[in-house]
């Protein structure tokens, strides 16, 4: 399954500035994704984050990484009156800064279900070199 930004925009409840994936370039739904979040020099958090040295936020490196999960988990199916919420990070590691210009691939790997929790592995890459990772733990939930 790939999905383009029209299509994200049906499957999140987020709206910018605060959608982090622009592009879908795999998915098996419920299993893994990979999707991409094009990281601009427009992005609202540069104007304080750092001036003058611009660096994506860890914390939404990591937001990305949960928006992709949240589309793995729904897949492009729109499931009325439910939404994926984010409920806690495991071992976030942030190797190199993310900057203007970089192109972010989010990986979300399914690693299981318990008590209607979901458990991911995510990295995310810029290039071959990988910039972040954590574990991600997430429940589809009534609105």
């Amino acid at each position: 399954m790939q999905c383009n930004i029209n299509d994200i925009i049906k499957i999140l409840p987020h709206s910018y500035p605060f959608l982090l994936v622009d592009r879908v370039i795999e998915c098996d739904p419920g299993m893994s994704i990979k999707a991409i979040k094009n990281v601009t020099f427009n992005e609202q958090f540069f104007i304080g984050h750092f001036p003058g040295h611009p660096i994506m936020p860890g914390v939404l490196i990591i937001e990305s990484l949960a928006q992709a999960s949240a589309i793995c988990v729904l897949g492009k199916k729109t499931v009325e009156n439910k939404v994926v919420y984010f409920m806690s990070i495991e071992n976030a590691k942030f190797r190199k800064p993310v900057t203007p210009g970089d192109t972010l691939i989010l990986q979300s790997n399914f690693e299981g279900l318990r008590l209607g929790v979901y458990k991911f592995k995510c990295v995310a890459s810029v290039g071959k070199e990988e910039v972040a990772g954590a574990t991600i733990l997430a429940k589809l939930q009534d609105k």
